[in-house]
């Protein structure tokens, strides 16, 4: 048993998550329902619905009983209330928290019959308002990880976690809680807002002449994006050296962006010795494989005497790949991380073989935008007394999981089904990980060079 835990059992799904750590899943598709039969629940029966889980290289079918709804077809529903209740019903299979942050079943479907109402009438002209309608229900579970992904949303966060080209400029975008702005986390290298000037830290106040103050992530997204070529207006305030406000506009060209890949090197340590450096921009279904990759690289011409990773700036993506690259650096049934759903049942992940390199020290830098699958890496060779944390903060701190699934009309919803706690039971939403050590010079902007000079 780990440290930490209090009970014990399986969950049924396969993990897979932004933004996040999250999974795939596509639900197989219901019959037409009523308006008025939206929310009346027949005690007592289940219905059994079967979802595909798809995960490199497996794919498992599971089979999930359901409390069933009974639907009246007294009125047809619009596909604008098939939304609501596709997203509904997702959600209400999956949530980690069953009483629905205290609304309790009936609270919860109430608030499908507010969202049903809301959306009378919208044709697919009023995506916004279907859009807003549904955010409005999920907002009640008080879980800002749990939303709806529109059909542009969705497909990014699936190319962002396969590692496909999408055209953009080339940023990954936050909502800053305590501003409820929209702020850049990390600036691809080569991409268009790079080379326009774009800078980790911005916060977009608007597009193309339309303010996006107090939009979501996935709204500004949104309206990054567009064909090749085609130029962009973004407007940024920034914090210059003195610190005060800077507001600019920036005319970027969208360009295909590729997902930036594993990027391996050496350098001559102030000692003399010889460090391999890997920096993981994000963590993609190609990760493990490109850590492999990285690893020959750096010991084609003698073997290092260590290897950093440098993690600073990655927001995580897919959860698995965090998970089977700290298994190539962990002796087999090593504890990696643990699934811990609102039941308390327990599903651990652990080193199913010897990993690739059991013996090179390693070290990896950290910031406070490190995060999610990025942080069950660096945790699990942190707790496994494999690697040594370095960073002048803690890091993000997102300790739980989503469901990302699609839904009939291309959009889809990410549900937070479980939170996970690192080998020595840690729970680190909303504290991060602590580095082990913390030098004076360590910003995004410092080399991993300065960073490691007076530790390696």
């Amino acid at each position: 048993m780990w440290p930490g835990w209090r009970g014990a059992g399986i969950l049924l799904s396969c993990t897979c998550s932004a933004g996040s750590a999250f999974s795939f899943f596509r639900a197989e598709p219901r019959e037409n329902r009523s308006a008025e039969g939206a929310a009346v629940l027949r005690k007592g029966l289940s219905l059994v619905t079967t979802v595909s889980v798809v995960t490199a290289p497996i794919r498992i079918e599971v089979q999930h009983h359901l409390p069933s709804i009974v639907w009246s077809h007294a009125t047809a529903i619009t596909e604008s209330q098939r939304q609501v209740s596709d997203v509904w019903w997702s959600v209400s299979s999956q949530f980690y928290d069953q009483s629905f942050n205290g609304m309790g079943d009936e609270g919860w479907r109430q608030k499908e019959v507010e969202a049903f109402r809301e959306v009378e009438g919208l044709g697919p002209e009023d995506d916004d308002l279907v859009t807003s309608a549904i955010n409005k229900m999920l907002s009640f579970l008080g879980d800002p990880f749990t939303r709806y992904l529109p059909p542009a949303k969705f497909e990014t966060i699936t190319n962002y976690a396969t590692g496909k080209a999408t055209a953009g400029i080339g940023v990954q975008l936050l909502e800053d809680p305590r501003t409820k702005n929209v702020r850049v986390m990390a600036v691809s290298k080569g991409s268009p807002a790079e080379s326009s000037g774009i800078k980790i830290d911005d916060t977009i106040l608007g597009i193309d002449g339309e303010s996006v103050e107090g939009m979501t992530s996935e709204y500004v997204s949104k309206k990054c994006r567009g064909s090749p070529g085609e130029k962009v207006e973004v407007k940024i305030t920034r914090i210059d050296g003195r610190a005060k406000a800077i507001e600019k506009t920036i005319t970027v060209i969208r360009q295909t962006i590729q997902q930036v890949e594993v990027e391996a090197s050496t350098y001559a340590s102030n000692s003399g010795k010889k460090i391999g450096l890997i920096k993981v921009p994000s963590f993609t279904t190609e990760t493990e494989k490109q850590l492999v990759e990285a690893l020959r690289t750096i010991s084609s011409d003698g073997n290092a005497d260590s290897v950093v990773f440098d993690l600073r700036g990655n927001v995580g993506g897919y959860m698995p790949a965090g998970v089977n690259s700290a298994k190539l650096f962990l002796p087999a049934r090593a504890h990696i991380i643990a699934e811990v759903d609102g039941a308390m049942k327990v599903k651990p992940y652990d080193a199913d073989s010897v990993g690739a390199d059991l013996s090179l020290p390693i070290f990896i830098l950290v910031d406070k935008k490190t995060a999610s699958a990025a942080e069950i890496f660096t945790a699990a060779l942190q707790d496994n007394r494999r690697a040594i944390v370095v960073g002048k903060s803690n890091t993000y701190g997102k300790g739980k999981i989503q469901n990302v699934q699609s839904l009939s009309n291309g959009s889809g919803v990410a549900v937070t089904r479980a939170r996970y706690i690192t080998p020595s039971g840690r729970d680190l939403n909303g504290v991060g990980i602590t580095p082990n050590t913390s030098p004076d010079k360590c910003d995004s902007t410092d080399s991993a060079q300065t960073c490691l000079a007076d530790i390696i």
